[in-house]
């Protein structure tokens, strides 16, 4: 569903819903969008929708009608288009563009793609050591079981039951809570997801056979990324349902499914 956003001098006034098939536009009561304006004629332009397609008429009005700064007799709105009558600005916004914008905004904020090869390489640096401290657990955990507790002793208190740790990893996700991004989800899908900042804060979430690790790539703020309030230090960290991480001030939820 379309909508209009009703401005004047950049200050959002009024916001109509395109429901109906003909919107009507002018300075007279009877129009279903009215702007009170004597630069606005009395039955200044026409909107009709048919299914997913908008289209404006100017109705011989006075001043005209303007479509991103050009006099038009009728066009078809595409979105983003922006109205002008009088003095006033329409703003025609198709709400499924919008949903897609706001995804390849967030997307381009804080998903780091390959091309961004340095941040990469840390992130994936980082991984490789989370690799080896679970590899490490794993020989430590083997040992506790077979009894040589001399070498293990200090680590018993770290490695879970082999009936609970090293099951298949579920699926799981983060999602934005806080901001203009917020209901924004990624899935963690593959093995490394680097998220962040470069040049300000990045982490790095691994996804293996042991569940989902979360380590700090990068951090140039005065205070690093958060785990539940709790800050991030050099170690990585064994993610859990419900977790909240906080980074660069944008705070997201990690859910399994």
């Amino acid at each position: 569903m379309a909508r209009l956003i009703l401005s004047l001098g950049g200050q959002i006034m009024a916001e109509f819903n395109m429901t109906k098939e003909r919107y009507t536009v002018g300075r007279l009561p009877d129009n279903d969008i009215r702007i009170d304006n004597p630069a606005v004629s009395g039955h200044h332009s026409l909107i009709i929708n048919i299914l997913n397609d908008s289209f404006l008429e100017d109705l011989s009005s006075t001043n005209g009608t303007y479509v991103n700064g050009k006099l038009i007799k009728k066009h078809a709105l595409q979105h983003g288009d922006v109205v002008t009558v009088g003095h006033h600005q329409l703003r025609y916004v198709e709400t499924v563009a919008e949903e897609e914008e706001g995804d390849d905004e967030f997307a381009r904020t804080m998903i780091i793609d390959s091309s961004q090869q340095a941040v990469q390489q840390a992130a994936m640096e980082s991984a490789a050591q989370i690799g080896a401290n679970i590899s490490a657990e794993r020989e430590t955990a083997q040992a506790v079981s077979t009894g040589d507790t001399t070498t293990a002793s200090s680590f018993v208190k770290k490695v879970p039951s082999s009936s609970s740790a090293y099951r298949q990893v579920q699926n799981a996700k983060i999602q934005v809570l806080n901001g203009k991004f917020a209901g924004r989800e990624v899935d963690l899908n593959k093995a490394l997801t680097t998220l962040g900042s470069p040049g300000a804060q990045v982490i790095a979430i691994t996804k293996r056979s042991e569940g989902y690790h979360i380590v700090l790539v990068e951090n140039k703020k005065d205070s690093p990324p958060n785990i539940n309030g709790i800050p991030m230090g050099s170690q990585a960290v064994r993610l859990s349902d419900n977790d909240v991480i906080e980074l660069i001030g944008i705070k997201m939820g990690f859910f399994t499914s």
